[in-house]
């Protein structure tokens, strides 16, 4: 069985909540003092006991060396409201902190978001920021594994490239507010090394929950989510599921978009730790809390005998359907768009129909929850007038996502393994052709070069 874990994004995710969900989850805070101790920053952690709507939940935020020393982990008051963080209540409105892009560093600074969020961490690390190329220093000398600093630079990288978009400036000319700010590297950094300490194999997230309303930044009032979050969020499901406030932050969806392979319901697993991690705000009876479960996959029925024995089964319902009256180039269209609605595979057979008609066979399989959207899209999407489906059983690999480093930016890995033998690892062509488009360098080579950097980083992983 692989091992697994499930973000529970009903009330959001930010980078705070994220990591103290995981220490929650069982992560000792003296571990991770000592691998973020490696990256050489003036800061500490404090780790605090809070309730939010009933629920026990961990909170952490992020303190200078110079202010007073970290409190040990403590029961904070009943109501779970951290009067620390010097919000006074006429902000309670508002959401929670002023700063870039929702993370709660407190800025002034041009870039700062003109709202506070209830995401607010509270972190005391004044104004110092950090180029990118320093953090990605800072992370080769830290005592991160290789393929942690893999993954810990690629996703400083991607938060730097959306920015970048954004305004319409070139990588080394973005202003790394938010990529530098203390709290966002201990956040990132933690996060990498977390999932490492806790063996965390795959990521399955629920949609996420962004919240809702309109939030001012420099540049004028959006709508939530913001800019940039919201294009780290491409091709992640999310919903406005309220309260009228930013739920999803810049890190938290970094990290959601990051390391999550899937997006639905909680998968067949066997729970073994599960971890609360908390928002600074108390919104009420709305719980404003992360929720992570870990454990080990099982099959949804009876494991079929055979080698390895870590593969995975479930059974998933197949509806098709024959056309021979509708244009071809619509067919593209309504795969992207039903893959969108959750099916897990869409293809086309070239079948001949009565009469002798040329038609083309549209095969769908998705999870047996999602019968009754999708045949309804198909119906409105295609020139079919029927449908047949039938349940069907299949066996695949467990997979993870791992992300390289190349030149020219990171690349995920998609790596497919059955009990502790990797049987396959393709790197993922969209990245591929991304880093080839922007250095013009072949798409072949590209792809080359991600397999042989994975390659070279699990054998120094092994050694």
């Amino acid at each position: 069985m692989a091992r697994v874990m499930y973000l529970d994004c009903f009330s959001g995710i930010a980078g705070d909540m994220f990591l103290a969900a995981l220490i929650d989850a069982g992560l000792p805070v003296e571990e991770l003092r000592r691998a973020l101790g490696s990256l050489g920053l003036e800061c500490d952690l404090e780790v605090t006991r809070v309730l939010r709507a009933g629920i026990r939940a961990t909170h952490v935020r992020v303190v200078s060396t110079s202010a007073s020393p970290v409190r040990p982990v403590r029961q904070d008051e009943p109501d779970g409201h951290d009067h620390r963080h010097g919000h006074d209540d006429a902000q309670d409105h508002h959401h929670g902190h002023h700063h870039h892009h929702g993370e709660g560093h407190g800025h002034a600074h041009g870039h700062g978001h003109a709202h506070d969020e209830h995401h607010a961490h509270g972190h005391h690390h004044g104004h110092e920021h950090h180029s990118l190329a320093e953090i990605e220093e800072r992370i080769d000398r830290s005592s991160l594994s290789a393929a942690g600093k893999a993954r810990a630079t690629g996703l400083f990288r991607r938060l730097a490239e959306a920015e970048a978009a954004i305004h319409d400036m070139p990588l080394e000319r973005v202003h790394l507010h938010e990529v530098g700010a203390l709290d966002s590297i201990v956040d990132v950094v933690g996060a990498v090394h977390a999932m490492e300490w806790l063996g965390i194999e795959d990521v399955v997230s629920s949609p996420l929950n962004v919240g809702g309303g309109r939030v001012e930044i420099a540049h004028g009032r959006f709508p939530v989510p913001a800019p940039a979050t919201l294009r780290l969020l491409g091709g992640v499901p999310v919903y406005d599921g309220g309260p009228d406030t930013e739920l999803v932050t810049p890190t938290g969806a970094l990290l959601a978009s990051g390391y999550a392979r899937a997006f639905g319901a909680l998968p067949a697993m066997v729970p073994e730790r599960i971890g609360y991690g908390a928002g600074t705000k108390d919104l009420g009876r709305v719980p404003n809390v992360l929720r992570v479960v870990i454990g080990e996959r099982v099959s949804r029925q009876a494991p079929a005998a055979g080698p390895g024995g870590d593969s995975e089964e479930d059974v998933v319902v197949r509806i098709e359907c024959e056309i021979d009256d509708m244009n071809p180039q619509i067919f593209g269209a309504v795969g992207d768009r039903l893959l969108e609605a959750g099916a897990l595979d869409v293809f086309l057979t070239p079948v001949h129909m009565k009469k002798g008609r040329p038609g083309t066979l549209l095969t769908v399989l998705a999870p047996e929850r999602l019968r009754a959207s999708l045949c309804d899209r198909i119906f409105r999407e295609t020139t079919t007038i029927g449908l047949r489906f039938d349940r069907v059983g299949r066996e695949t690999l467990a997979r993870r996502w791992v992300e390289v480093q190349i030149a020219g930016g990171p690349v995920r890995i998609k790596v497919a393994s059955r009990g502790d033998e990797v049987l396959n690892a393709a790197p993922e062509f969209e990245d591929c052709l991304r880093v080839a488009t922007a250095t013009g360098r072949p798409v072949k080579t590209v792809v080359a070069e991600a397999v042989e950097a994975w390659a070279a980083a699990r054998d120094q992983q092994d050694r």
